[in-house]
């Protein structure tokens, strides 16, 4: 069966799906995006999704295209005409299209949304995560509001490259005092030597991940002990944890940084309880 994409209102075709070549998103990376994970055909953490979408587009002045019940039916319709039952979801609005301008275009201009739909093996995900993964460290050279979720993810794609280029899965950005701030497109977190776990705060400038909000619910039930405090990558190396967190990725062990193995190099004991935990609730909750 033919993959199908949602465009400005029409349903096609994936591979005939197309945006106005002077769309905003395509010339100026203007634009906003959302992925929610699929379980069963429902998606998860569905409400944290919506609101930092709303965030991201008041953020940047972008008019909000439709309305939520009309977004969720749009949404729900691309997954059920993919006929996805484990996947993802990808929304992208952008500031619409207008002759090539610096400037906003003229205000009633009609933002471009476009959903589009697929399946992940969820067998091949947790042979991935029953393994661990390598992660290397990359200097972060991204814009100063890393906290909106726009498109603009340049810096993003050359560190997952560099660390495919590798042989590592993920990529951990690197601050110019040598601090991780986060992962091309997750969160990062360790468990440190002393036994407690650790991630970045959101208020450094980092997307405020709705996996990592999810997890962090989560800890607190589970009574474990949390820092939101920076980690070097000398002390990343020296954990007896790491793993890091996405809605693709949900809870991904990490047992290499840098060629260096982490703890025993197998996944931790926490990051393995919180996957399992994480998609059991993800799986009950989704609409």
């Amino acid at each position: 069966m033919s993959r199908v994409a949602y465009v400005n209102g029409v349903y096609q075709r994936h591979a005939e799906a197309t945006i106005h070549v002077e769309d905003r998103g395509f010339q100026f990376a203007d634009g906003v995006y959302e992925v929610w994970s699929v379980f069963d055909g429902r998606m998860a953490d569905f409400e944290g999704h919506m609101t930092r979408l709303h965030r991201s587009l008041n953020e940047l002045r972008i008019d909000i295209p439709m309305s939520v019940e009309a977004l969720t039916r749009v949404l729900k319709e691309t997954i059920r005409r993919n006929r996805v039952r484990n996947g993802i979801v990808y929304l992208q609005v952008t500031r619409g299209t207008a002759r090539r301008d610096h400037p906003f275009p003229a205000p009633g201009t009609p933002p471009s949304v476009i959903v589009t739909s697929r399946s992940i093996s969820a067998a091949r995900s947790d042979a991935t995560a029953a393994n661990g993964v390598a992660v290397v460290t990359h200097p972060d050279i991204r814009w100063g509001r890393c906290d909106i979720k726009t498109v603009g993810l340049l810096p993003n794609v050359l560190a997952k490259q560099a660390a495919r280029d590798k042989g590592a899965y993920e990529a951990w950005m690197v601050d110019e005092m040598g601090l991780v701030t986060e992962g091309s497109s997750t969160n990062a977190w360790i468990v440190d030597k002393h036994g407690k776990l650790r991630t970045r705060d959101t208020q450094a400038n980092i997307l405020k991940g709705i996996t990592r909000t999810a997890i962090m619910t989560m800890i607190e039930e589970e009574g474990i002990e949390l820092d939101e405090r920076p980690f070097s990558v000398d002390e990343a190396k020296e954990a007896k944890e790491a793993f890091f967190t996405a809605a693709g990725a949900f809870v991904m062990p990490a047992v290499s940084i840098d060629g260096v193995k982490i703890g025993d190099g197998k996944p931790g004991p926490i990051a393995t309880r919180l996957r399992a935990r994480y998609i059991e609730e993800a799986r009950r909750d989704s609409v």
